[in-house]
């Protein structure tokens, strides 16, 4: 999360100072215009050593020490901000060629194609794994363009080994997807640490007892993780609407100067789907909640404006779709909680307050559709999905909105319903403020395949 990091400042001499592997599962916020650090060890600026996402979404591990020893920066790119990545960096600067000096791995393939390819002298004594460097996770200091703005998890670091990306991950032998190993067999080293273990937060999960502090902001225990990937708004689809995208890009500022729509990162085309949105900022009482079918197309293009979108309308709690307005519930205002349950299956949608199902609703009745929005089959839209969606009808305002996917927070505030265990949707693993319907699973690929 943005201006949230770990640190550690004191080390013991390290096992080995030229060989050590990085690895870590992370997943992207916003796609900055800064250079976000994931890992750093600095001394001072003329001292240091890091792994980082550039401002263009290249991964690049550098090193400076007097002069710069290490430049190593990747081809590919990273900006799905909808999709976890695993990230292996193995340093072995003993190595004869100096190609094998710096190995860097992506769910589980090694990178073969680099912008920059500075890599370490032979025996090159490394600033990341150095007991005077203090250590830093999500920075590199405390200033505002070094920070990492998205979600990591399952973080290790092996002081004295070389491993390559199977000693942290595998196939899976069903899906063909990469996946994590929760406990691999490695050895840490005095220096090594595995932290964000489910849950597990910042106590060192090796036999070495690294463990980090929190160094600044709100560190976060989302449901999300490489497991199960959830829904949050999509930066990408920004383009016209100007939104500030925070909290994992599940807390969204609308553009002052436009009055359109955003969207999520995923899109729905069959099963029954619940989600949460709560009013966290409205100066003028025109926001919109519901469903879009496709992104948006201008600046002026409100969220019911296309055929086949349909929202609430904070105003009136009027419903919105197809450019058309009639009565549905009751109007809505800052901090009410707006539940969203999409029925796929039988092509309903129904909206609740504050968990009370607006119109009599019943998402629970099927094809009947007590209560319901009738809206399109996801067959005759222009994407053949729909996808959640938040926006305001004011071109001079700017709106807040938190959306909890299941994550079991809005925005760093954790929802503490039912004695705080709040509720979860069918497939088991999510957590919201009201009574999930039956049948009814958050958008998660657990959730898609239920």
């Amino acid at each position: 999360m943005a201006s949230t990091y770990l640190e550690r400042t004191s080390w013991g001499t390290p096992t080995n100072t030229y060989k050590a592997t990085f690895s870590a599962w992370i997943k992207r916020g916003t796609l900055s215009s800064n250079n976000e650090r994931i890992l750093c060890a600095r001394a001072s600026s003329a001292n240091t050593g890091e792994i980082a996402l550039q401002t263009s979404n290249e991964l690049r591990i550098y090193q400076y020490v007097g002069a710069e020893q290490i430049n190593v920066k990747t081809n590919r790119i990273f900006r799905d901000t909808s999709a976890w990545y695993h990230i292996v960096v193995a340093f072995d600067t003993t190595q004869g060629t100096s190609t094998d000096r710096i190995k860097v791995y992506v769910n589980g393939v090694q990178e073969t194609s680099f912008a920059n390819t500075t890599y370490p002298s032979q025996n090159q004594t490394l600033a990341i794994n150095n007991s005077l460097n203090p250590t830093r996770i999500g920075t590199s200091s405390t200033s505002s363009d070094t920070f990492f703005t998205g979600s990591m998890s399952h973080f290790h670091f092996i002081d004295g080994t070389a491993y390559d990306a199977s000693a942290f991950g595998e196939t899976d032998t069903t899906t063909g997807e990469w996946k994590g190993k929760t406990s691999p067999s490695v050895t840490y080293g005095t220096n090594g640490f595995f932290i964000l273990k489910d849950g597990n937060g910042i106590t060192d999960q090796s036999s070495n007892s690294n463990n980090f502090t929190l160094g600044g902001g709100t560190l976060t225990d989302l449901k999300d993780n490489p497991d199960n990937v959830f829904c949050t708004m999509n930066p990408l689809d920004n383009f016209f609407t100007g939104s500030t995208f925070t909290n994992g890009n599940n807390t969204i500022a609308t553009g002052s100067n436009t009055a359109s729509y955003n969207t999520g990162t995923l899109g729905v085309n069959t099963g029954k789907f619940y989600w949460e949105v709560k009013v966290s900022s409205l100066p003028s009482n025109v926001s919109l909640i519901g469903i879009a079918s496709k992104l948006t197309t201008s600046t002026g293009t409100t969220l019911g404006t296309n055929a086949n979108d349909y929202a609430i309308y904070s105003y009136n709690g009027n419903k919105i779709y197809g450019g058309n307005s009639a009565s549905y519930g009751n109007s809505f205002t800052l901090n009410d909680v707006i539940g969203v349950a999409l029925d796929c299956t039988n092509n309903k949608l129904y909206f609740s307050k504050n968990g009370t199902w607006q119109n009599s609703g019943v998402p629970t009745s099927g094809s009947t559709g007590t209560g319901a929005i009738s809206i399109a089959s996801p067959s005759t839209t222009p994407t053949g999905f729909y996808f959640p969606s938040v926006g305001d009808w004011s071109m001079s305002s700017s709106l807040g909105f938190q959306v909890n996917f299941g994550n079991g927070f809005f925005g760093t505030t954790a929802i503490t319903t039912n004695s705080g265990n709040g509720y979860s949707g069918a497939e088991g693993s999510s957590k919201f403020n009201y009574t999930v319907p039956t049948g009814y699973s958050a958008l998660s690929t657990k959730g898609l395949n239920e």
